[in-house]
């Protein structure tokens, strides 16, 4: 392919081809009564508005709305506006277009860290859980879902809410349980094992491809009560898994967020769960801050208050 070209960098009067995410498709009528596709594109530098004039049923079955597609088009003015009229478009995996270019992180917002140097941080820490029930728990839920794991989203709007955030989100924790864990009298793989577990409900609760966004299922159930089900059928496929620490793992994922109205169905009965609760809410804090202060365009050494902690933040001091 030639140059892929970033919305940021269309001009009037351009012809340019790239990849980019499809947010929303409709089909339209123009006043003469001819079918017209009205689109939204975006990638991670902008969005922009996008019609398909030509050839429209043949080309609205090649993508749908949430799909990343790969474009080819003219980018003019209207009403002192740019939109791109599309000549060519069709649907990009990564399986077909990434010898073109095609990366995911190219039209939505990913983890800086690469997933597959993560999975095997966190592999390294269930091979060091020394309760072999627990271990074998931890390992068989994570990697029957690898696939998922490597890319999902820890949230849809809230902290970590980009691909591969929710495994970030998780090594980041367990590699806090390990350090802290010792300093109190708990069981550190139990709080190991709660803080690799308590969100795993959330990749049936929400659609990891590229729109994030809730399922069914995560809309109806949500993902406490998903992942305490994901938890007790592999539960009771290991032989003699001692009835009291099912409890226990239970109760984490049902405490985690500790507050009633934060969906959580109990609050922390006991260290263990507590521990699992602060690191949890101390990383997505910290994550929350990060994404505050980095999207902010704010002049000065504060941020504005539009962000989640409703505050200016003092902005990072280069010179420190």
């Amino acid at each position: 392919m030639k140059k892929l070209t970033p919305i940021e960098k269309f001009k009037e009067g351009n012809t340019v081809q790239g990849f980019y995410l499809c947010v929303e498709k409709h089909i339209r009528y123009t006043r003469s009564g001819d079918l017209y596709l009205d689109l939204e594109l975006r990638d991670i530098s902008g969005h922009i508005s996008a019609k398909i004039w030509d050839n429209v049923n043949v080309l609205n079955e090649k993508f749908d709305s949430g799909n990343a597609v790969v474009v080819s088009g003219n980018v003019e003015s209207f009403m002192d506006r740019l939109q791109l009229v599309i000549r060519k478009i069709n649907r990009a995996t990564v399986q077909h277009y990434s010898r073109y270019g095609f990366d995911p992180a190219l039209v939505v917002p990913t983890s800086k860290k690469d997933p597959q140097k993560m999975w095997v941080a966190v592999e390294k820490l269930i091979d060091g859980m020394k309760n072999k029930y627990l271990q074998t728990l931890v390992s068989n839920i994570y990697r029957s879902n690898k696939k998922k794991l490597l890319f999902h989203p820890a949230s849809v709007k809230m902290h970590h809410n980009f691909r591969s955030g929710l495994l970030e989100h998780g090594l980041t924790m367990g590699t806090i349980a390990r350090k802290i864990s010792f300093l109190y009298d708990v069981n550190q793989d139990l709080v190991l094992a709660g803080v690799l577990l308590y969100d795993i409900g959330k990749l049936e609760e929400i659609n990891s491809e590229y729109q994030i966004d809730y399922t069914e299922q995560g809309n109806l159930i949500g993902h406490i009560v998903i992942g305490r089900d994901m938890v007790r059928e592999a539960i009771n496929k290991i032989r003699n898994f001692p009835e009291n620490l099912a409890e226990k793992i239970e109760h984490i994922i049902l405490s985690h967020q500790d507050k009633n109205e934060w969906k959580s169905l109990n609050i922390p009965s006991f260290p263990e769960a507590l521990l699992v609760h602060l690191i949890d809410l101390m990383d997505a804090k910290m994550n929350l801050m990060e994404i505050a202060l980095t999207e902010d365009q704010e002049l000065g050494k504060f941020t504005n208050r539009h962000n989640y902690f409703r505050i200016p933040l003092l902005k990072k001091d280069e010179s420190e």
